[in-house]
């Protein structure tokens, strides 16, 4: 079973036992965590698809760790004027472990 999740404006494919990374929460590590806003859900046999969310779907789960993602470099330069500029950022994460969907 799995389903797809909204989570700080973007949607995200989870399964229950996995890891997710998504944008840093609120929360302290070992705290649970639930999202509501499910837009689809699926098992083997059956597709549920929400207008704009399903009804009464939940998705449970516990923050793991707070972290840090990759640095991602930003460099700037014009040619033959001597100019250089370099700028670098690491998102902060959550990784968040999805305990169960329900239905």
């Amino acid at each position: 079973m799995y389903a797809i999740v909204e989570i700080g404006g973007k949607q995200v494919k989870v399964e229950a036992g996995r890891f997710i990374y998504t944008a840093r929460l609120e929360g302290a590590e070992g705290s649970s965590v639930s999202f509501d806003n499910v837009l689809l859900l699926a098992d083997q046999a059956n597709v549920q698809v929400g207008a704009p969310s399903v009804k009464g779907a939940k998705v449970t789960g516990k923050i793991v760790e707070h972290l840090k993602d990759d640095k991602v470099i930003a460099f700037k330069k014009k040619r033959r004027k001597g100019f250089v500029k370099t700028r670098g950022h690491r998102t902060a994460l959550t990784k968040v472990q999805i305990e169960n969907i329900v239905k």
